[in-house]
């Protein structure tokens, strides 16, 4: 048997390279909102949840909340086509997969917005459970997100682990009482990771798919 019987996902950076239609949306709601995005580093906002991200730069809850409407505007129509899956992640997937372990995403991304996207990259059926945010703020924290899946009656008894590449998922993991995986080929750093002690900082998927498999 493997060593786990279920594993959780996250998106962005992990299983799909969304660089590219991200950082396109940021800049444009920013633009939109009379923020130059040339001076901002966009990369910071790889991961962690929308509102957060644009609470950085305004004060205003009503602000903040039209910049996450433009944002996800321009994301439906344009940015999330504008990705690829990480190399090796479908093979990764078909593995665990025909290994009998559950498989689920917890993403911050609103279940809504993924789901399209993963059907596009043709990972969608590989997935017993798609779990991300709401596109409201109940259910807009990595934390909250791993809770909300962790909920699910099938995961009952089972051994789960977390895989990210942010300190979201590794504080996610923890708060909910996780292990974790970092992963180094997505937008998270070695030290970013490496300060909330993963089992492993997996450099590609190979990697990562030998440490899933291993036996207790």
């Amino acid at each position: 048997m493997a060593r786990y019987d279920a594993i959780l996902f996250d998106v962005d950076g992990t299983l799909i390279h969304s660089r590219p239609g991200i950082m396109n949306s940021f800049a444009y709601a920013f633009q939109q909102m009379g923020v130059d995005p040339a001076g901002i580093d966009l990369s910071r906002y790889l991961g962690p949840p929308l509102r957060w991200s644009f609470s950085q730069h305004f004060s205003d809850e009503s602000q903040v909340e039209r910049a996450v409407e433009l944002y996800r505007d321009q994301y439906e129509k344009q940015g999330m086509h504008e990705c690829s899956l990480f190399p090796g992640v479908m093979k990764m997937l078909e593995t665990l997969r025909e290994q009998g372990i559950f498989l689920a995403t917890a993403t911050s991304k609103p279940t809504e917005v993924v789901t399209p996207i993963l059907e596009e990259q043709g990972i969608l059926s590989l997935f017993d459970r798609v779990g991300g945010a709401s596109m409201d703020k109940s259910v807009d924290t990595k934390t909250a997100v791993i809770r909300q899946v962790l909920q699910d009656p099938r995961l009952c008894g089972k051994s789960i682990l977390m895989v990210g590449d942010r300190q979201d998922d590794m504080q996610g993991a923890r708060d909910c009482g996780l292990p974790a995986v970092g992963v180094l080929y997505g937008y998270g750093s070695r030290e970013e990771l490496a300060a909330w002690n993963p089992l492993l900082l997996a450099s590609d998927c190979e990697e990562l798919t030998r440490f899933l498999l291993q036996t207790n």
